[in-house]
């Protein structure tokens, strides 16, 4: 895949596969099988038909809304997402899905549903975790769902219902990754360590984020996504280590070329610059450089990736100034996550015929700038798709839709429509063949011994 193997690069010592585990059961009836009849019409003979989607979704939408205020009410720490966990390994079970839980040593959730008709594997993954309190623009009392992690959560858990209730008319299995700490960058490894990918077959990946867009719109991100992360620690020697400490964090941030917003209009000209070609995102350096008693921190983020050679050449000739400076890059940098074009052009396709040609837009640059996707690693793996799901609600201010801040508020009315997109998304990518490379998907998942398991 492009800028896969550049990304590889990146990554410090991909584990080999985790220890197994035991696949639980839900029984022998699948939920489903009393689902929608098959509608006749359909350019596609067996094809999931969209209006069905629609009808599945219109039928859940309060029960989807009342699961989603009941997460909300609930944020739990990455890493913590136990009742999380909990209450998406019940739902699974309920819809028919095989389930299994305390996945990658944690509190990943995996939740397998086979189609009736022969197709490919593609997975579906949501992000569990609620934020820290220091995560949370100007800091927070507690651990909140102010990234829309609980709306991901739900949509997740309407495309497994739909999508089990159409069983009938889908094809292939669709693997349902529900993943702890997202905000910690570390589940997505946990679960890929664990061998959730190539255990299960899956040909692709797919998810939403929720994105300060109007609600029912989407922006995909062709050739785009979300910048990686790097870090530094400057040791300054002798008794004027403070005040060169502060004189060097100002010179390293002065490597910045875009500054975090401030206000909303400023967060409005950031989305504005993602929608311009070759506007002021297209390469970016976001620097944050603390001074410190003895030497500076150093974090940043660089688009494209290829800059981050350039990058820490930068910081170690600045530092490298101060007589005895010592400067050490603790690991190497975490992945930017960038969205294979082609399969982001496709997903286009799709969201304009499902829910109209004006409720798509296509980013031009990395956004936010400022945040990382740990979706990276998957995408380092499998192509897929990362797409933004407006939940901006009509005059609402932009940081209710913009993750992070204390006043993220989104439209609950964005559930039904992500849950529409994706649940008629995932059946045409498990119906439809790729054609690239390792894309045929033919078969069931693998269970973590290798065999294969019962539809």
């Amino acid at each position: 895949m492009e800028h896969a193997a550049a990304r590889r690069t990146l990554l410090a010592g991909a584990a080999a596969a985790g220890a197994g585990m035991v696949w639980g059961t839900a029984g022998t009836a699948v939920a489903g099988e009393r689902g929608l009849p098959l509608r006749q019409g359909t350019a596609e003979q067996g094809a999931v038909e969209q209006g069905a989607v629609d009808a599945e979704v219109a039928r859940i939408q309060r029960e989807l809304i009342a699961l989603r205020r009941d997460l909300h009410r609930h944020p739990e720490m990455p890493g913590q997402e136990q009742c999380t966990a909990g209450v998406v390994a019940r739902e699974l079970r309920a819809a028919g899905l095989t389930v299994a839980t305390g996945v990658g040593g944690g509190h990943g959730v995996v939740g397998i549903l086979h189609g009736a008709r022969r197709g490919r594997t593609v997975a579906y993954r949501a992000d569990m975790d609620a934020v820290p309190p220091k995560d949370i623009v100007g800091g927070g009392p507690a651990a909140a769902h102010v990234c829309g992690h609980d709306i991901h959560t739900t949509v997740a858990l309407g495309v497994a219902r739909v999508l089990a209730r159409l069983r009938r008319q889908l094809s292939g299995t669709v693997v349902f990754l529900f993943q702890p700490a997202e905000e910690t960058l570390s589940g997505a490894r946990a679960l890929i360590d664990a061998g959730m990918l190539e255990r299960t077959g899956v040909a692709e990946i797919h998810a939403l984020h929720c994105g300060p867009f109007p609600v029912g719109t989407f922006a995909v991100t062709p050739g785009y996504g979300l910048p990686g992360q790097d870090k530094a620690e400057v040791t300054l020697p002798g008794p004027d280590a403070p005040d060169a400490a502060r004189r060097l964090a100002a010179e390293i941030g002065a490597l910045a070329t875009v500054a975090p917003p401030q206000t909303p209009a400023d967060i409005e000209r950031l989305l504005a610059d993602a929608l311009t070609p070759d506007g002021p995102l297209a390469r970016f350096v976001a620097v944050r450089a603390r001074a410190q008693e003895a030497g500076v921190s150093v974090s940043y983020r660089c688009w494209p990736q290829e800059r981050y050679g350039e990058v820490r050449a930068d910081i170690r000739r600045l530092a490298m100034s101060r007589a005895g400076a010592v400067v050490r890059f603790p690991s190497e940098p975490f992945p930017a996550m960038v969205c294979p074009e082609r399969d982001a052009r496709m997903l286009a396709h799709h969201l304009r015929r499902a829910v109209g040609r004006d409720a798509v837009t296509e980013l031009q640059a990395a956004f936010p700038p400022f945040s990382g996707e740990d979706f990276a690693l998957y995408l380092d793996r499998v192509p897929g798709t990362f797409t933004f799901l407006g939940v901006r609600a009509p005059h609402a201010p932009i940081t209710a839709g913009y993750p992070h801040y204390p006043d993220f508020a989104p439209d609950e009315r964005a559930v039904a429509v992500g849950v529409r997109a994706m649940a008629g998304w995932i059946a045409e990518r498990t119906h439809r063949a790729r054609g690239l490379p390792g894309g045929s998907g033919q078969g069931g998942p693998t269970t973590p011994t290798g065999s294969r398991t019962s539809g």
